[in-house]
């Protein structure tokens, strides 16, 4: 009988394991290389969507819906930043595979299809007698022992695939409804309401929002920005650019009213729209490999706001200052090598620390300060709604303004710094989900053409700023959105939509492998994330046993939801994961391979 790998979900992740499988092969895999006796392998994809982009980058979506990356922002393929046992395997980027402006923010079919180039350019690659099998079928249940071989089996099939290893690469997961929003759904049915609950925004229904309704919009994030788009641009609607630069929405007179709030209340940070010049921070500095493994020997393992955050903290400030200090020192009052040395020396979030910056750097704009960063409408109050849009719409407009002035430049340090950042914490497991919260909302948030037609919408009001802590009651047979940002204000509406992806937790998910896999003793993390070895990705058992057929990859994991894509030269941890997996699966079918020879 061949050696069996089944793969289930054939999105990014599996691409991903894939090239890793095709690098590796050469040394760890039989027949290989010339003079050596092929060996058989059977890969099976199991996934009801096409191999490559899978559900999230499928062809079959709206054409408005963008990349919330540029062009030459995004690769499958690793380089010398990355830090693996196998070989580099250099690859182009979006922009240079596409031909398009590396500055550009493509369509996400377009994405789907570097990444369907990427799987084929993968599978093309695996040595003679691997064999790939795509089944577009869900998984439902997995069986086996952990000395044998596994069965998945399959939706339409009455047979299992039998497997001798196993690797869930299954992304974004869906997740049944807390309580909340059960509440929510009770009464939406019983008043003849309508309540989306979070989702992907591209595989939701929104033919239930009616023409000028009012609608209440819970999310500020990525999944906001699409239903912005499908509902203004996708019902018909269109902008028009003034002189200046300014945007001018022209309805079709088919959009709701969208009253959006959340718990910040403002959107996320635009991207970037600059590149980096000059000397770039030595990162890591104060939250590398030597803190980490300092940590992770602490007993009952490290408190995230205790322990973790203040050196989260230091080592996003060393890098706003490394710029400010080296790119704009006529900013500062002391040179840098006396600043850095004071800056090591003070204990993280400490009063010496922040007297240290007030003496070296005279204007308080150029400081770091995470926590407003974090809440910026914290303690506002406006007298009236209208206040709220006029002070939102200014908001947008300075952020978008900030974020393209390289007179600004350590916003782009920062940046660098969560990056460095992620990649360090990904091996700490899982941290809740407030740190992944924070940094999209920082790092991760939309294209600046997004914000510019948020402000346009907003103009013609399509779009109305809710505020912060936004909260949602039941009243009257209605819901009630309101926000401590208005005081006394509130918004009467038919219609609720949940603008947020669902959490990924064993025990809520709505993929029944996953919950198949939880009763069978899989270990859940404390926030419900499939607890994986962080060497390889083995499924961890409830007493923190690796299983040694079972491995897992990506975003409902607690080794790190590592997006589609990695930014080039920047290490990603998901190239390093991948790898590892890769080296693992290879080398046990191997030694598999060579006993059932013998």
């Amino acid at each position: 009988m061949n050696a069996s790998l089944v793969v289930v979900g054939a999105g990014p992740r599996a691409t991903g394991l894939l090239e890793r499988l095709a690098a590796n092969a050469p040394a760890l895999w039989p027949g290989a290389s010339p003079g050596r006796t092929p060996g058989e392998l059977d890969i099976h994809l199991v996934d009801p969507h096409p191999p490559g982009g899978g559900r999230i980058w499928r062809q079959e979506q709206s054409p408005l819906l963008w990349m919330n990356s540029m062009a030459e922002d995004v690769t499958m393929f690793t380089d010398e930043s990355v830090t693996l046992d196998g070989p580099v395997s250099p690859g182009p980027t979006l922009h240079e595979w596409a031909g398009v402006d590396g500055a550009h923010f493509p369509g996400r079919r377009l994405g789907g299809a570097y990444l369907r180039w990427v799987y084929e350019r993968a599978v093309a690659a695996l040595p003679p007698g691997v064999r790939v099998h795509h089944h577009p079928h869900r998984a439902v249940r997995l069986h086996g022992p952990r000395g044998g071989r596994q069965q998945v089996w399959i939706e339409g099939r009455a047979e299992p695939l039998s497997a001798d290893l196993v690797v869930l690469a299954l992304g974004h997961v869906g997740s049944k409804p807390d309580a909340e929003q059960r509440e929510l759904a009770a009464h939406a049915a019983r008043h003849g309401l309508l309540h989306l609950p979070p989702a992907s925004t591209a595989d939701t229904d929104l033919s239930g929002l009616a023409a000028g309704e009012p609608v209440l919009v819970r999310g500020f994030g990525l999944a906001f920005v699409d239903l912005m788009v499908l509902l203004t641009e996708g019902r018909g609607g269109r902008y028009r650019e003034g002189p200046g630069g300014e945007l001018t929405y022209l309805p079709s007179g088919r959009e709701p009213v969208l009253h959006v709030g959340s718990r910040r209340g403002v959107p996320y940070h635009s991207k970037i729209g600059y590149t980096w010049t000059g000397e770039r921070p030595p990162l890591p500095r104060f939250f590398g490999p030597r803190q980490v493994e300092e940590l992770l020997a602490r007993p009952g393992g490290p408190d995230f706001a205790r322990d973790v955050w203040p050196l989260v903290d230091k080592e996003l400030g060393f890098a706003h200052y490394h710029r400010l200090f080296t790119g704009h020192p006529d900013r500062t009052r002391t040179a840098w090598s006396d600043f850095e040395e004071k800056y090591a020396a003070a204990d993280p979030l400490s009063p010496e620390l922040a007297a240290l910056v007030a003496s070296s750097v005279p204007d308080p704009a150029d400081r770091l300060d995470l926590a407003t960063l974090d809440r910026p409408l914290d303690g506002l109050r406006y007298p009236n709604a209208d206040a709220l849009q006029d002070g939102l719409r200014a908001y947008v407009r300075a952020d978008l303004t900030r974020r393209h002035d390289p007179a600004h430049s350590p916003d782009l340090a920062v940046f660098l710094a969560l990056l460095s950042v992620y990649g360090q914490l990904t091996k700490l497991g899982d941290l809740g989900t407030w740190w992944h919260g924070f940094f999209s909302y920082l790092a991760s948030g939309p294209p600046g053409p997004r914000l510019r037609q948020l402000l346009a919408l907003s103009r013609a009001g399509v779009v109305r700023f809710l505020g912060a802590g936004m909260s949602v009651t039941l009243e009257d047979g209605t819901f009630q959105g309101h926000s401590p940002s208005v005081p006394g204000h509130r918004i009467t509406a038919r219609a609720l939509v949940e603008a947020r992806l669902p959490q990924p937790t064993l025990r809520g998910t709505t993929d029944p492998l996953l919950r198949h896999l939880h009763a069978q003793g899989a270990r859940a993390t404390p926030a419900g994330l499939l607890a994986v070895d962080p060497a390889d990705g083995r499924v961890l058992d409830r007493a923190g046993v690796p299983h040694p057929r079972r491995f897992a990859l990506g975003p409902h994991t607690d080794a790190g939801g590592a997006g589609a894509f990695t930014r080039p030269r920047t290490g990603g941890p998901a190239f390093r994961q991948n790898d590892a997996t890769a080296r693992t699966v290879l080398a046990f079918l191997r030694d598999l391979s060579c006993r059932t020879a013998a």
